[in-house]
């Protein structure tokens, strides 16, 4: 089975960018050979099939419909497809004025809004570009409809970013501290492993082995020492562990102080330190 999902992979990383290029061309009104089309739709059809037989044949052998999915699929592909959804599904809690991951009891700290301004001029660059294109391809329909269709989604996925900051702050429950940066972060702490709380105000950082810096607007707040690593999963799914995270939240100093009262370990008494 395993030499049959990888020949699945290999044979989708050539067929599904090919048929890309072909979408691509046909829209952009390239003419294509009828029998370079039919030999991509049969490839394209074959491979679904194989899926969907070593789909069925995964769950036979006890396999749940996620674990098949990820059997099939590579955890990178998964995961970006599951980011954009995230963007997307913030977009809605937003316009809902919802909040994700916040439980009865628990105490939730916002940190998007030293970014907000920055975003929404981003955001506001990228519908000024998408009126100009839509003007100067006003002759040329069918790339003014492809290049219009990735202008809309480049504006929604702006929003996204800043409606997934928005709509999923830091959580503090009784047993953990949940820390998420937009959507691509979500690393969860156990309260027992915070040594250290500090308020520390940072503009510049250094990659190190060991550290993690969730910046917002180039600058993090807050920082925890940790008695023991957790694991800090990236984008794409690397993993790696961490002794030490810095953060930043809207109101640095009452998160700093909240977590020093709820952890009552070592750093409960430690008065909060911001460099000069």
């Amino acid at each position: 089975m395993s030499l049959l999902l990888k020949a699945l992979r290999t044979i989708a990383y050539a067929v599904l960018p090919a048929e890309v290029l072909l979408a691509t061309c046909l829209v952009g009104g390239v003419r294509i050979p009828m029998a370079v089309l039919a030999v991509a739709e049969a490839a394209m059809a074959l491979l679904l099939a194989a899926e969907g037989f070593a789909y069925l044949r995964l769950r036979r052998k006890g396999l749940t419909r996620r674990e098949a999915v990820s059997e099939l699929v590579p955890v990178s592909v998964l995961r970006l497809v599951g980011h954009e959804l995230r963007l997307m599904y913030s977009l809605w809690l937003w316009v809902s004025r919802r909040r994700h991951g916040v439980g009865p009891g628990d105490r939730s700290f916002g940190h998007a809004r030293d970014q907000a301004a920055l975003m929404y001029g981003f955001t506001l660059v990228c519908v000024v570009e998408t009126v100009a294109v839509s003007y100067l391809l006003r002759h040329w329909p069918a790339v003014h409809a492809v290049l219009l269709v990735l202008d809309v989604y480049t504006v929604l996925f702006m929003l996204g970013i800043q409606a997934a900051s928005v709509t999923r702050p830091h959580v503090l429950s009784a047993k953990t501290l949940r820390l998420r940066q937009a959507g691509h972060v979500d690393l969860l702490i156990p309260l027992e492993r915070i040594a250290d709380v500090r308020h520390e105000l940072r503009f510049t950082h250094e990659k190190r082995d060991g550290e993690l810096d969730l910046q917002v607007a180039s600058q993090t707040s807050v920082t925890l020492e940790l008695s023991e690593p957790v694991v800090h999963v990236g984008l794409l799914g690397g993993q790696r562990p961490v002794r030490t995270v810095r953060v930043h939240a809207d109101d640095a100093r009452a998160f700093a102080k909240t977590l020093r009262e709820v952890t009552n370990g070592e750093c409960a008494g430690k008065a909060p330190v911001t460099p000069a």
